[in-house]
């Protein structure tokens, strides 16, 4: 695309439909908006992930914790937007995919006896939470599974937010990490389980919350990201990549009108255009 075409193209526009948000010390989106807008403080704690009792019985035993936060933070998003999960396509996201799973399965090469279990090997793939969310909910519409490291969460709501303009359809976008064990917590410090679920629509209803633009001509910046006043929230974006959306939740808490950059690439910051619904 030329730089003439790209000032001529219009923004990716969406509005904010539901949000779902699991992680360390946030249970959920009602309790998280009221910690992001500052009507209630901020109290670290381990992330406590639900059983994901949508899933049949033989499922449920074999679910990560992956596929339990994403079902957790898709299930509240899907329902308080009001639109139905097995209609909505989805993009997932996450810089690792299933740490825990990780760490198992190299226990096991790394002991005498190698074999790993059919489980474990399922569950190792990048896409096996969207597949667990297929089961769960239904959903036969399509899924993108990305991985972009430390900008994984600006990667796939740049995906989401191109598939619902382009497709003219709802998407849901879950963004999740877990904590990796030691030893391979040394090389990869992830501290905790983080997820956050988002329906996003090419239109404005009733429901919703706000409205992000991607402007084309300007939606990187070279400019810093955006951090968080409250040292312990800005410790949580900062030391789970799926967290790097707070920002941008925050915004939607206060219903704030401006500029959010999030990280995205080395040395570039996806800039969100953001404004009030309400």
């Amino acid at each position: 695309m030329t730089q003439s075409s790209a000032l001529a193209a219009p923004p990716l526009t969406v509005f904010v439909e539901g949000v779902g948000l699991l992680g360390p010390g946030l249970s959920h989106w009602a309790q998280g908006r009221d910690v992001l807008e500052g009507s209630q403080s901020y109290q670290p704690a381990r992330c406590v992930v639900p059983l994901p009792m949508a899933l049949p019985a033989a499922e449920r035993r074999r679910a990560g914790t992956v596929v339990k936060v994403t079902l957790a933070v898709g299930q509240e998003a899907v329902r308080a937007s009001g639109l139905s999960a097995s209609d909505l396509p989805s993009v997932f996201t996450s810089s690792s995919g299933d740490a825990i799973n990780c760490h198992q399965i190299s226990i096991a090469l790394a002991s005498n006896d190698r074999l790993i279990s059919p489980t474990r090997f399922h569950n190792s793939v990048h896409n096996a939470a969207s597949g667990y969310w297929s089961i769960s909910s239904g959903a036969m519409a399509s899924s993108s599974v990305l991985c972009a490291f430390d900008g994984s969460f600006a990667a796939g709501l740049l995906e989401a937010m191109a598939q619902a303009v382009l497709e003219q359809s709802a998407v849901l976008l879950l963004a999740y990490d877990t904590d990796y064990p030691e030893p391979l917590h040394r090389v990869r410090p992830v501290p905790d389980t983080f997820g956050v679920g988002l329906v996003l629509a090419p239109r404005r209803s009733q429901r919703s919350l706000a409205q992000w633009q991607l402007a084309p001509a300007a939606f990187l910046s070279n400019a810093p990201a955006q951090l968080l006043e409250d040292e312990a929230l800005e410790l949580l974006r900062s030391s789970i990549p799926a967290a790097r959306c707070l920002p941008l939740l925050r915004s939607v808490a206060t219903q704030s009108q401006g500029v959010v950059l999030l990280d995205y690439l080395a040395g570039l910051q996806l800039a969100v255009q953001v404004a009030p619904c309400r």
